[in-house]
């Protein structure tokens, strides 16, 4: 009888351990979550930045230029 307490607390106590870091590391997450809500990553940058890439009208591109860039770009 005295083993099977000594089984029953230890059980509980493994228990309750992972019951307190699950609920740790949900709050965790929640927390990282709130803090990157309100981040504005669309936002039109600051200072001397330059625009890396865009769209291109050229009225002079064939439909074959426009499916070899298709397949170039996987687009």
């Amino acid at each position: 009888m005295g083993q099977f307490i000594k089984a029953a607390l230890k059980t509980l106590k493994v228990f309750i351990i992972f019951t307190g870091c699950t609920i740790l590391f949900y709050y965790g997450i929640m927390l990282v979550n709130e803090e990157y809500q309100n981040y504005h990553r669309y936002d039109e940058p600051e200072g001397a930045a330059l625009k890396v890439s865009g769209t291109v009208k050229d009225e002079k591109s064939s439909l074959l230029d426009r499916l070899m860039l298709f397949y170039l770009n996987g687009e």
